[in-house]
């Protein structure tokens, strides 16, 4: 059945001089009120903001930017482009600044120069209030010069810039408590499978792993390296259990380099009889959800807290916007284990 009823008419904003009336002053009263501006009684102040609370007054956007000679919009440039790392490093900047009425804009600037310098002179002519740069990988800059911009950048998950602001998480630190956990649960032939040899990470990583199996003494085995990938989880099982690594004993607990690698050993494992967590513990890193529960059994792994770091990275920018200094320099955060079945659990546990 069709109404022949005519459609309800669009709701008329509230304007600001409705405001100034409703509340029983000047139009000019209450914009200072509603900006935070201008001489009056904080009670006078109070009663206006009330007044254009209950009558539901948005301010133009657009006035408050040119008032305030700021967007209130922030760009976000990475080259993440399957969102791995920089989408919850995003949630965690949107989430610091929600608060302050800000908007972040994301470009993917995939890794073309070109493209990275459109889109920032995009965001310059948006007149962002400052800029974020992020990444796949720490050890790499975005394609994109962002030095000497007139506006803020901060540095999150990538390379920064000499004498920029740059936030990444402890690698090393995060290493430690994988490897301390194994130590925990009695494990003691403790191997470890990482990444290329490129990456920085892989060596910060594996630092840490023989720093604490020295601090344990324990028998400290080299580092496999190969790829991110399920099937160098695999093929490096072969070499851990075949004896093609030029090892001894067998190990009883593999920390790998990330989650795609930590569930290539785990099948790898199931496929050879060996049990996981009963005979072998396996822990991944970067905490990947979509991968770590997925896995039989769920896997054990070291988050990078990316949402914490983009929260401090967004919190600085709005510092630095708002005028206030802050020194050059990376800033390492913590990162934490997320464990779940396939480390075990401690002797008598």
């Amino acid at each position: 059945m069709v109404s022949d009823a005519a459609p309800a008419p669009a709701k008329t904003p509230v304007t600001l001089r409705e405001v100034a009336s409703a509340a029983g002053v000047s139009v000019a009263t209450a914009s200072k009120a509603l900006n935070g501006q201008g001489r009056m009684t904080a009670q006078t102040r109070e009663r206006i903001r009330e007044t254009a609370q209950r009558l539901g007054f948005r301010p133009n956007s657009l006035a408050q930017s040119l008032l305030r000679k700021r967007s209130f919009t922030v760009g976000l440039l990475t080259n993440d482009t399957y969102g791995r790392f920089s989408l919850p490093l995003m949630a965690g900047v949107s989430d610091a600044l929600v608060d302050a009425g800000v908007s972040v804009f994301l470009c993917n600037v995939e890794d073309d120069q070109r493209l990275g310098q459109l889109h920032v002179e995009a965001m310059l002519d948006k007149r962002v209030d400052g800029i974020i740069a992020t990444g796949k990988r720490i050890d790499r800059h975005l394609p994109v010069d962002l030095a000497n911009l007139r506006i803020p950048v901060i540095y999150a998950f990538t390379q920064p810039d000499p004498d920029a602001i740059g936030f990444v998480s402890d690698d090393a630190g995060g290493a430690r408590l994988a490897v301390e956990q194994f130590c925990v649960l009695g494990r003691r032939r403790i191997a470890h499978v990482s990444g290329p040899a490129s990456f920085a990470v892989v060596h910060e990583r594996a630092r840490a792993y023989r720093e604490v199996l020295t601090e344990h003494s324990l028998p400290v085995a080299e580092p496999l390296l190969g790829h991110w990938s399920e099937a160098w989880g695999h093929e490096a099982v072969a070499r851990l259990f075949d004896g093609k690594a030029g090892r001894g004993e067998k190990p009883d607990a593999v920390f790998c380099g990330n989650d795609q690698i930590a569930r290539g050993v785990i099948d790898a494992l199931r496929e050879r009889g060996i049990g996981v967590p009963g005979d072998v513990g396996v822990i991944g890193f970067d905490n990947w959800e979509i991968v770590a529960e997925a896995t039989r059994p769920p896997l054990t792994s070291v988050d990078m807290n990316l949402s914490a770091l983009g929260r401090e990275a967004g919190l600085a920018l709005l510092s630095l916007v708002g005028g206030q200094p802050a020194a050059p320099g990376i800033r390492k955060l913590p990162c934490r284990l997320v464990v779940r079945q396939s480390c075990g659990r401690p002797p008598g546990g």
